[in-house]
């Protein structure tokens, strides 16, 4: 049996021409949602992006700031043992507890130390006889040599004594004790005067000293102050 197709020509190209377009409109709406897509998505990563790369230079920042306070505090340090270094060079190239030991070894029976002050003095410009002119004269020689020589060790080490005894011929004793003792030099007596201690009459002196420069001490001199003092400490 014959088909009669009674739909006129142009209204099935206008149809599929409408179906097409439908179709191109329906592809684009779904390239133009991609695209959107991609770019909503790259904007989103650009943006995690930047948040990361500004929290990364905060890190570095505080990095370079506590590296910074590191480099300071080490600068500090170093400033710091050099300081002590040369302290401990300058204020005790003999140890205190030797000298304080030296000092108490030496006291006659019955006297005994109220004060000690150690004090850091510039040598005078008039030159002194003794062990002081020989040791500025070393340092004369080495400057003219070339060797650097530390202007803390031209310091002199002065010390202040203060004490009580029974009599003037136990200071006098003692005067002459330290004067023979190998740590000190320059012992001289500043002052010496009665004083009352309930009902006793004592002797209270004051004396001055300088400890000797470039003073070398062995291990066992060292000992014996040691073991002198704490003979002393148990005696008494």
């Amino acid at each position: 049996m014959l088909n009669i197709n009674f739909v006129p020509d142009d209204y099935v190209k206008s149809s599929e021409s409408r179906r097409t377009n439908l179709l191109y409109l329906v592809l684009f709406a779904v390239v133009m949602a991609a695209l959107g897509g991609s770019f909503t998505t790259i904007k989103i990563r650009r943006r995690a992006l930047n948040a990361k790369e500004v929290l990364v230079n905060t890190k570095m920042g505080q990095a370079q700031e506590a590296i910074k306070q590191f480099e300071e505090l080490q600068t500090k340090r170093k400033a710091m043992m050099k300081t002590a270094l040369v302290t401990a060079e300058l204020l005790e190239p003999v140890p205190r507890s030797l000298l304080l030991a030296s000092l108490t070894n030496n006291l006659p029976a019955g006297a005994s130390l109220l004060r000690v002050y150690f004090v850091q003095k510039e040598p005078k410009d008039v030159s002194r006889a003794g062990a002081t002119s020989k040791y500025r004269q070393a340092q004369a020689q080495k400057a003219a040599s070339g060797a650097q020589v530390s202007q803390e060790k031209l310091l002199e080490t002065h010390i202040d004594i203060e004490g009580i005894a029974l009599s003037d011929l136990q200071v006098a004793a003692y005067i002459e004790r330290l004067g023979s003792s190998i740590l000190l030099d320059n012992v001289a007596l500043v002052e010496s005067k009665e004083h009352d201690i309930e009902g006793t009459m004592f002797r209270q002196f004051k004396l001055t000293a300088m400890l000797r420069k470039d003073v070398h001490l062995t291990s066992g001199d060292i000992s014996r102050i040691r073991a002198k003092r704490e003979k002393a400490t148990y005696s008494f």
